[in-house]
């Protein structure tokens, strides 16, 4: 059988004399336990700035354009708690995701000591890194922005600014989640608006920036409630506030199309224990088979309950295996 070159870099690695552990160094000063996970990769922190001023716009536009002005207290109060809260779900979800080791393998661990302690038997076979010195767990992959190796990568998105692994694709989905129920409550919304205001307010705005004094005289005095119509639409212009809803209507159902596939991409990855790289590099299967709800399980935490769709709840993964370095 011809071996592909993944295949021979592979059987390079089973050689003894690959692993130089010589050369492997630990870290002169290595992190404290519980440190804070931050990539500093420029593109990433930009795209992290970016996701945020978006909620915040969509933020500032639905309580100030759309909400706060309406004379419909129990619509403005209902509407204006659940966005509030979704959005606040989104970004602590953003925060964990993006602050949150997603299974980095310790670096330059390739040392000889750490080999001696795996207690290697006859024919077992460990993997070393060669860009950051480190044993590979199974099913690890080398990240070259996070510049580690990662448990279970699935891939490295640049709006989180960190890779989603292991321990942090749970606040990957939740993020994706919110932020798809909050563009779609958003475009909800910004219907509802059109509708009321487009003939009531804005149609009778036109007329006035069209006719003379006194034509705006005679619309008011026939029109007593423009006014209040005009306030309760909107505390801007007519032409600022359709540009804003625009605006936020485009934001909306952008980011509602693109984290929805994302969502649904990430709960097909969870269900069929494969993840984004290994589906992309059709890698064989070497690992047990298990089912759907016991992958849910594994990455939400055990057992189900409200804490899957909470940020602040850590899921219990269990402790990491030292043999499974072994292959």
């Amino acid at each position: 059988m011809m071996l592909t070159p993944a295949h021979h870099f592979r059987d390079i690695e089973r050689k003894p004399e690959y692993l130089q552990p010589e050369k492997c160094v630990p870290p002169p000063y290595p992190g404290p336990a519980g440190a804070m996970w931050f990539i500093r990769d420029g593109c990433g922190i930009a795209c992290a700035i970016v996701t945020w001023f978006l909620v915040l716009y969509a933020e500032f536009v639905v309580l100030f354009v759309m909400l706060i002005p309406s004379r419909d207290y129990a619509y403005s109060i209902v509407n204006g708690i659940l966005f509030n809260l979704l959005a606040f779900l989104a970004l602590a979800s953003h925060c964990r995701a993006m602050l949150t080791d997603p299974g980095a393998v310790p670096k330059g661990n390739a040392t000889k000591e750490f080999i001696e302690s795996l207690q290697l038997k006859p024919g077992q076979v460990v993997y070393k890194c060669p860009k950051c010195c480190s044993i590979k767990p199974d099913r690890a992959h080398h990240c070259s922005v996070c510049k580690r190796c990662i448990r279970k990568m699935d891939h490295h998105c640049p709006w989180v600014n960190n890779c989603v692994g292991e321990n942090n694709q749970k606040y990957f989905v939740l993020f994706t989640m919110y932020i798809a129920l909050i563009s779609l409550h958003a475009l909800i919304m910004v219907g509802f608006h059109f509708l009321r205001c487009f003939e009531e307010d804005w149609t009778t705005y036109g007329l006035m920036r069209k006719g003379g004094a006194e034509a705006q005289i005679s619309l008011r005095e026939k029109r007593g409630p423009l006014k209040i119509s005009s306030a309760e639409c909107s505390s801007f212009s007519p032409p600022t506030t359709v540009i804003l809803l625009i605006l936020l209507c485009f934001e909306g159902l952008l980011f509602f199309i693109f984290t929805s596939v994302m969502f649904g991409t990430q709960v097909h990855s969870i269900c069929t224990d494969e993840t984004g790289i290994e589906q992309l590099k059709k890698e064989e299967r070497r690992w047990a088979k298990k089912t759907k709800w016991m992958n849910m399980k594994a990455v939400f935490g055990h057992p189900f309950s409200l804490g899957w769709a909470s940020p602040f709840a850590t899921p219990d993964q269990g402790k990491a295996d030292p043999y499974q370095y072994v292959v």
